[in-house]
């Protein structure tokens, strides 16, 4: 049974999220074709306080979609070459986010992104199957023991935070 995820599954803690996030399915329609899944990697940014995310100093053009509704996707470009998907969540105008790390057979958002074809064209696009790309909840059970909790890759910049525990694998699937 497939069961597309609202903006009720979203609007919630970034963390939460993040862990329930595992063994759900990122499903891409390109040109009338779907690709579908599994998601097996996510990281949490959350809040104004947390130095490793893009709204950390406040609002900005680029991050301006992290304070608005939960369920809207968030892409942006690093280094110049790749892009990132990242999932709104909690409330509006509190700046949270989950981004997609990994994806049975995929590891790597930058891989992702190019392998599914995201790029900014989705940015600010509510997660339905109108914008091309949804999450769906296949029924798939994941034990919580089975999710690691590990820091953050990457964000060696943001003191303190770089070592907060919230990034989310399933177990054996990296």
């Amino acid at each position: 049974m497939k069961k597309i995820l609202n903006k009720k599954f979203f609007n919630r803690s970034t963390i939460t999220v993040s862990k329930e996030l595992i063994g759900k399915y990122l499903v891409r329609n390109v040109r009338g074709r779907e690709y579908a899944y599994m998601i097996i990697e996510t990281e949490a940014y959350d809040g104004f306080e947390d130095k490793a995310s893009h709204a950390y100093r406040g609002k900005t053009k680029r991050n301006e979609i992290m304070f608005q509704d939960a369920g809207k996707i968030y892409v942006y470009l690093t280094y110049g070459m790749h892009f990132m998907l990242n999932i709104v969540t909690g409330k509006e105008e509190y700046p949270a986010a989950v981004l997609i790390r990994g994806v049975e057979g995929i590891t790597g958002p930058g891989r992702i992104t190019k392998a599914l074809k995201i790029n900014k064209s989705l940015n600010a696009k509510l997660l339905n199957k109108n914008s091309g790309l949804w999450i769906e909840d296949r029924g798939v059970k994941i034990k919580k023991e089975d999710i690691i909790k590990t820091p953050r890759i990457g964000i060696n910049y943001a003191e303190e935070w770089k070592d907060k525990p919230y990034r989310f694998l399933l177990e054996n699937r990296l």
